[in-house]
C-alpha cells in the first residue's frame, strides 16, 4: 500500500477524535467564566483551530497534491515572516520562497533527491545573493540567517509529504502538545521545582509545561496506534524545542510575534515553530 493511501486512512481514522476535541474544546471556552484572564484569547484560538484542522486533515484526503499544497503554502508564507525579522533582503527571501516550493515538490516527485546533492545546492543558493551583490558587510550573516531558514522552514516541511501517516501523528500530537504545556503550566507551574523556566529565552516555558505537552502528546499517539518512543520523543522535542528557537529569533530582530494576521496565535511561524523542529526530529528518528 502506497504511503499517500496510508496517509489518507491515517486522517480518516483521526477525524472523530479532532472533531471530538474540537467540540469539548468549544463547549470549555464558551462556559469559561468573565474573570478568567485568557478567556478571550483562547476563544480566539478556538475559532482558528476549527479553520486549521479541517485544511490540515483535507490535505492528506487530497493524496499527495494535497500535502504538497499544505507544505509549500504554509513554507512560502512562513518564509515571509521569517525573513521580515531575520532582516534578510528580497533575493534572501526569494531563495527562501523557492526552496518552499521546490523542496515539497522533490520530497513529492522524486523523494531520492533529497540527500546531500540537495544540501549542497541549498547552502549554494543561501549565499548567492550576498555574493552576487558584493555584500561586504553583512553578507556572511544574511548567508547564515537565510540557510538556517532553509533547514528550518522547507527542509522540514518536507516531512508532511515523505512521512506519510506519521505525518498526521505528529501534527495533531504537536497541536495538543501545546494545549498540554499550557495545562500543565498553569496547574503545576506556580510555584516548586517544576515552575523554573527552561530558557530565559521564554520564562513562560517551564518544566510543568513539559510534562503536560508530554503527557498530552503520548495520549495522543496512543490513540491514534503511532505511539512509539522515539516518534513521542521527537514530538516533545518539537513542543519544548521549536518554541526556544522561535523565541531566539524573535528576541534577536526586537518582536513580539512574527505576525498579527491568525487569531489567538501572531503569525504562522508562532503557530508552527513547534512543527517544524518535530518535523525535523521525526524524519531523523524515523
Amino acid at each position: 500500500m502506497s504511503a499517500v493511501l496510508v496517509a489518507e486512512e491515517a486522517a480518516v481514522r483521526a477525524v472523530p477524535l479532532v472533531a471530538g476535541v474540537l467540540g469539548a474544546g468549544g463547549v470549555a471556552v464558551a462556559v469559561l467564566p468573565a474573570k478568567v484572564r485568557m478567556r478571550a484569547e483562547l476563544r480566539k484560538r478556538w475559532r482558528t483551530w476549527a479553520v486549521v484542522a479541517p485544511v490540515f486533515l483535507g490535505a492528506f484526503f487530497l493524496g499527495g497534491g494535497g500535502t504538497y499544497a499544505l507544505a509549500a503554502g504554509l513554507g512560502v508564507v512562513a518564509a515571509g515572516e521569517y525573513a521580515r525579522m531575520a532582516g534578510l533582503r528580497r533575493g534572501d527571501l526569494a531563495v527562501l520562497a523557492v526552496a518552499s516550493a521546490a523542496l515539497p515538490a522533490l520530497a513529492w516527485l522524486a523523494p531520492h533527491l533529497l540527500d546531500l546533492r540537495t544540501a549542497a545546492l541549498l547552502l549554494v543558493a543561501a549565499a548567492l545573493p550576498s555574493v552576487l551583490g558584493g555584500d561586504d558587510r553583512m553578507g556572511f550573516t544574511r548567508t547564515a540567517r537565510t540557510a538556517f531558514g532553509l533547514l528550518w522552514i522547507p527542509l522540514a516541511l518536507t516531512g508532511l509529504v515523505t512521512l506519510g501517516d506519521t505525518a498526521v501523528a505528529v501534527g495533531l500530537a504537536v497541536a495538543l502538545g501545546d494545549v498540554g504545556a499550557w495545562c500543565g503550566g498553569t496547574a503545576l507551574g506556580r510555584r516548586g521545582p517544576l515552575a523554573r523556566p527552561l530558557s530565559p529565552l521564554s520564562p513562560n516555558k517551564t518544566w510543568a509545561g513539559v510534562l503536560g505537552a508530554a503527557a498530552a502528546t503520548g495520549a495522543l499517539l496512543a490513540v491514534l496506534g503511532a505511539f512509539s518512543p522515539l516518534l513521542w520523543a521527537a514530538v516533545v522535542g518539537g513542543c519544548v524545542l521549536g518554541d526556544l528557537v522561535e523565541s531566539m529569533v524573535k528576541r534577536e530582530s526586537g518582536v513580539k510575534d512574527a505576525g498579527s494576521w491568525l487569531p489567538g496565535f501572531g503569525g504562522l511561524l508562532d503557530r508552527i515553530d513547534s512543527l517544524l523542529v518535530a518535523l525535523l526530529l521525526a524524519m531523523v528518528m524515523t
